[in-house]
């Protein structure tokens, strides 16, 4: 799809910049009062009296603490999705920044302040131009950061009650420089599922290892098997990453615990990889335990699958971004993301796409010393507005 740069665009990058102070400083707000998943209040309280101001109807309460703006402007019928994470991170910041947290222990360590900053900022510009014709809902969502507003929103009626034609989100991302923009057809982000693999054996004196069912060589020897379901179980050209992020077991140097317990995470970009890990990695535990004369208790919980992208919805996105910044705004050689998101839920339900912003140099999202970098409210903003205008074009 060729799209010609619109002959308002000039309007509209000004526009931008006159707001950048107000969002800017909505933005520090938000970085200062940071708040965890479905408990998001003021935030979404800030959110709906900014838009409600613009003359959004605003539902409140989906899924809890999120929110629908929606917006309908002329006789057009197309409808569209636009979507901000609100939720912050169980992380005490380190900073030092002016605005930092004032919550111990919470954080925007993942950037959704700024992509509610961004999302109210095209807000504005959509409400106060008149260059769409069909029906705009700006979803803020709860939670994404434990896996549960993306999935409690779609349950709370969302496709039903505010039907649309396509949902985007977007994520900003370290490394990519601030300004440029990257999107992937087909799967952009990995599933990610979890265990909890509980190794019980009998424990002991550690000066008699005989006399015991020793857990804790259970565990490290299922550690190393481990890798081989990655190396020998999956085919060299999928991609799968299986993680051990704690292991548990004992407390003191002489004594051979009771049980072991692993947590660990696996990640695919395909359902059949997915299925195939679910099917290996509990089933070599039992072999294991069994091998040495333990038992193995697995608690395996599927979580946020695959983020598939629509091949027309990106690439409708991509042509925008390119009639609007450029080819160099573009980056062709960034790679889907091994991290996940729950914006897959939607788009297991909508077409649509995710598509990621360049947060520039920096700490990595979830540090403790990360933070979203204002420079890239502006493009984003004006991606957004432009996106909306050209979907939602008067025919």
């Amino acid at each position: 799809m060729t799209i010609a740069i619109a002959p308002t665009l000039p309007d509209l990058q000004e526009g931008i910049r006159n707001l950048l102070p107000e969002i800017t400083a909505i933005r520090h707000d938000l970085h200062r009062h940071p708040e965890l998943a479905f408990e998001e209040r003021r935030t979404a309280d800030l959110v709906a009296r900014y838009l409600t101001g613009l003359g959004y109807t605003v539902t409140p309460g989906v899924a809890k603490t999120g929110l629908v703006a929606t917006l309908v402007k002329g006789s057009g019928r197309r409808k569209l999705a636009l979507r901000a994470d609100m939720d912050a991170l169980p992380i005490t910041e380190q900073t030092g920044l002016p605005y930092q947290s004032n919550r111990p222990g919470v954080m925007h360590a993942c950037g959704h302040d700024g992509h509610t900053a961004i999302l109210l900022a095209a807000a504005r510009q959509l409400a106060e131009r008149s260059h769409f014709s069909g029906t705009l809902h700006l979803v803020f969502q709860p939670a994404e950061e434990i896996g549960a507003g993306a999935r409690a929103m779609l349950n709370d009626g969302l496709v039903d009650r505010f039907p649309v034609d396509a949902i985007y989100g977007l994520h900003n991302w370290p490394g990519l420089e601030a300004g440029r923009f990257a999107f992937i057809e087909g799967p952009a982000m990995a599933s990610v599922d979890q265990a909890i693999i509980r190794f019980k054996g009998q424990g002991g004196h550690g000066a008699e290892p005989h006399t015991t069912v020793d857990p804790v060589v259970v565990a490290a020897q299922f550690i190393t098997a481990l890798q081989s379901v990655v190396a020998r179980n999956i085919d060299p050209r999928d991609m799968a990453v299986v993680t051990i992020g704690s292991i548990h077991g004992g407390s003191a140097s002489n004594v051979i615990p009771e049980s072991v317990e692993l947590k660990l995470t696996a990640r695919a970009f395909r359902e059949e990889v997915r299925a195939q890990l679910k099917e290996r990695i509990p089933a070599l535990a039992v072999a294991h335990a069994k091998g040495f004369g333990a038992k193995a208790e697995i608690d395996y919980r599927l979580g946020f699958p695959i983020v598939d992208n629509s091949e027309r919805e990106t690439r409708f996105a991509r042509d925008v971004a390119l009639a609007t910044f450029g080819a160099d705004a573009i980056d062709l050689r960034f790679q889907p993301r091994t991290a996940s998101e729950d914006f897959a839920y939607f788009l297991a339900e909508i077409p649509g796409s995710y598509f990621f912003v360049g947060n520039g140099l920096g700490a990595p999202l979830h540090s403790p010393h990360f933070n979203f970098n204002d420079n890239a409210i502006e493009p984003a903003a004006i991606h957004w507005v432009r996106l909306a205008e050209t979907f939602l074009q008067p025919s």
